[in-house]
């Protein structure tokens, strides 16, 4: 006779409430709070006595960015970050080719061999030692089937992680930023948002514009994404990942200062431009980096944006087709440019329309450029150039 594993029922007090329910339908079990249970002295045991803490390897462990510690922080009122990391699987807007919804895991699983307190030559640092404390806040659960409601969830989801309490810094080397220009004279943290398709950034600038008012912004991108709505779309349909920005600005949400980085598009007519220009945006051309040189470009970039508080969005397609699967500037060049814009006033920034690649090799170099933001975004001005055997002279030629 077969043996009948019979269910076991576990009895929840009446105060248990609805959101408790909703939660343990997702992630069922219930376990025994800490201070109920005997604590084990892990110290005397053979694992920790030999070898010490148990750490993650380049390949094991949860998947976090660079095996940053992660918490639900929308549900979790006692996380604390400088700068979180937040995942928008979303991409039911798109016009072409879905698939961004897996974004968020393949730039945390393109980011398991790095980690952020490892430095690089280009920066003279790592984001670690820059003394932000660093979080990844999981994903926002944004609904597949109903965009309104997703776009409404990401804004909620925002808003909510830019209204906790900063965590203050891990070393003496951090410093506020974000206060200055917040409208409420208090610091906020700042995040890093991990996309989806470039729709994100609407409710990204809903929300960011409650705290910050109309903010600047550097769109690295192939397109413009700020093409006006079709005649006759419905409300929803004037949503989409190519014209979102034209919608921002419609609500406000835009000063009249962003500036376009690596534009290569195809354009329905040169009145796109005109039209990109009543938006608030000014371009600078994939083409314009081999004209006018990389030091030009960040030169034009900081001069459009000066003081304002700045939001940075990164479309992966700027990358060139044969490094990130669209003739775009080398991965190296981005990078590049990014070092130069350390310094700016950073409320956020985003790195969206990643999708399948062969190798990995997209979500690779999408998680090394969330690991200069992470640099970018608290240094206070762009770092030296590594000087090596060269000298301060040769940096003219």
């Amino acid at each position: 006779m077969l043996a009948v594993a019979l269910p076991i029922l576990i009895a929840l007090s009446g105060r248990a409430n609805a959101h408790a329910s909703h939660h343990e339908e997702f992630y069922p079990g219930v376990q025994q709070p800490l201070a109920m249970m005997d604590v084990v002295d892990v110290a005397t045991e053979p694992w920790t006595s030999k070898y010490g803490l148990q750490y993650d390897l380049g390949y094991t462990g949860p998947l976090s960015f660079s095996h940053l510690p992660y918490a639900r922080c929308l549900e979790d009122g006692a996380a604390r970050f400088d700068i979180g990391l937040l995942g928008m699987p979303f991409d039911t807007t798109t016009s072409y080719r879905p698939g961004a919804r897996f974004g968020p895991y393949a730039i945390r699983s393109g980011s398991r061999r790095q980690r952020t307190a490892s430095g690089t030559l280009a920066w003279g640092t790592s984001p670690a030692d820059l003394g932000a404390g660093l979080l990844d806040c999981g994903d926002v659960p944004v609904s597949a089937y109903d965009n309104a409601k997703a776009l409404d969830q990401m804004e909620a989801a925002y808003s909510t992680l830019l209204s906790r309490p900063v965590q203050g810094g891990t070393t003496a080397a951090y410093k506020p930023s974000t206060a200055a220009f917040a409208l409420d004279g208090i610091e906020h943290p700042r995040i890093v948002t991990l996309g989806g398709d470039h729709t994100i950034v609407l409710p990204i600038l809903r929300a960011l514009n409650k705290v910050y008012g109309p903010v600047s912004v550097i769109h690295f991108d192939a397109h413009l994404d700020t093409w006006p709505s079709p005649p006759g779309a419905s409300e929803q349909e004037r949503i989409t990942h190519g014209s979102f920005f034209a919608i921002a600005a419609e609500e406000g949400l835009l000063t009249n200062t962003s500036i376009h980085a690596g534009i290569r598009c195809k354009m329905h007519a040169l009145d796109d431009i005109e039209h990109d220009g009543s938006v608030g945006f000014q371009v600078i051309s994939t083409d314009d980096i081999d004209d006018y040189g990389i030091r030009k470009v960040i030169k034009k970039i900081r001069e459009r944006i000066g003081k304002n508080p700045v939001y940075l969005s990164l479309d992966i397609d700027v990358v060139d087709p044969g490094l990130a699967p669209a003739r775009g500037w080398t991965t190296r060049e981005v990078k590049r440019i990014l070092r130069g814009l350390a310094g700016l006033n950073f409320v956020g920034a985003d790195i969206v329309e990643k999708r399948h690649s062969t190798a990995d090799i997209t979500g690779i170099a999408a998680a090394d450029l969330v690991y200069d933001f992470l640099a970018m975004l608290q240094l206070e001005s762009p770092p030296l150039p590594h000087q090596g055997p060269f000298s301060d002279s040769d940096l003219a030629h």
